[in-house]
């Protein structure tokens, strides 16, 4: 049995598989951050992987899911006197996003094993492919983590669950982007190292980045302190008011104001390493990867405006999920431009083989 590189067609069926995936998840970002600003993610107080795909299905149904609603602390502090009609629309969020997730998993799973079964990865892509597998399993797992966290003590889930999960599920998304973007067979570019450590960088930046987010939004952060660029009445708030927990490090995952700082602080590091990468590859006419720059910087710009815009408004629901959502494009690019720039040890020949005999 001989092996050859694998034509084009099963190489374009791998990648718009794993476009499609992709493209899911970041559809399931929006809807978490839609449940997370409805409250609605403690609607649902059971993990039934399986049997929960199906919502209630009669009024005694509906009944006893509100009732087992009724019994956690979000109801009895928060949402005392709710009715059925209100549930539901609290309960419908939750169950989109938890069948997402399903669905994704399915769409996952059903087109791998069928490009196992044709043979048509190779042992490299296997491994990496089978790891994003894995860690969708995982992400399932951490879900009902955080989702627990708010279902005995709390009246919502824990900002750290809520930030583990959502960078868990980035870290996913852009390990399926580096991918589909390593299936194209494309020369290396001839540029500086800097700028290859500049764009890893910016990667790792817009991770912390996101996180920050995830700890405003689980803090509802965004809502205290709507003025910008000062903010508690300073550019840089006082050290008292920004350490006052013990001990100091608790600050920056408890303390609203802190919280709020530092994802400020992190936006404004972030917009200045693109501007200097994007100044540094058009400068040594870098070719696609100065393209590259360019547009990661103006989608910076854009979630920067977004940020501030959602702030002064106080986050109403339409411009905090299109804060979230260019923040998807921007982990994308910078994901794009990280490995553009990266060495290219495996090539779409090494990853994509068809057995033939």
């Amino acid at each position: 049995m001989t092996t050859i590189s694998a034509p084009t067609n099963p190489h374009r069926a791998v990648r718009w598989w794993l476009i499609t995936v992709a493209g899911l998840i970041a559809l399931m970002v929006l809807v978490g951050g839609a449940t997370r600003l409805t409250e609605s993610g403690l609607s649902i107080v059971e993990w039934k992987p399986v049997t929960g795909s199906l919502p209630p299905m009669s009024e005694a149904q509906w009944s006893d899911a509100f009732e087992a609603y009724k019994k956690i602390p979000q109801y009895r502090e928060l949402n005392a006197g709710m009715s059925l009609s209100e549930f539901k629309q609290i309960f419908w969020w939750e169950w989109s996003h938890r069948l997402l997730g399903r669905f994704i998993g399915v769409a996952y799973l059903l087109p791998f094993l069928f490009f196992l079964w044709r043979r048509g990865l190779s042992g490299e892509l296997k491994r990496r492919l089978w790891l994003l597998f894995a860690l969708g399993g995982l992400q399932g797992a951490v879900g009902w983590w955080m989702v627990a966290s708010g279902l005995s003590e709390r009246v919502e889930v824990s900002q750290y669950r809520l930030a583990t999960h959502l960078v868990l599920a980035l870290l996913i998304f852009a390990g399926i982007v580096w991918t589909v973007r390593r299936l194209a067979d494309r020369p290396q570019l001839a540029v500086p190292v800097r700028l290859r450590l500049t764009s890893a960088i910016l990667v790792v930046v817009t991770f912390i980045q996101i996180y920050f987010g995830a700890l405003v939004a689980g803090l509802r952060a965004g809502r205290a302190y709507n003025t910008w660029p000062q903010i508690d009445g300073a550019f840089i708030p006082s050290a008292e008011r920004l350490w006052f927990e013990t001990p100091w490090w608790r600050n920056m995952f408890d303390n609203v104001l802190t919280v709020q700082f530092e994802h400020r602080m992190a936006a404004y590091l972030l917009f200045t390493l693109a501007a200097l990468h994007a100044f540094d590859a058009v400068r040594t006419r870098a070719g696609s990867a100065a393209s590259g720059a360019l547009w990661l910087l103006a989608a910076v710009s854009l979630q920067a405006v977004l940020g501030i815009l959602t702030l002064l408004n106080q986050v109403p629901i339409d411009l905090a999920l299109s804060h979230q959502a260019v923040a998807i494009v921007v982990l994308v690019l910078a994901v794009m431009q990280a490995e553009r720039l990266a060495s290219r040890q495996s090539t779409e020949a090494q990853l994509l083989a068809v057995p033939v005999g």
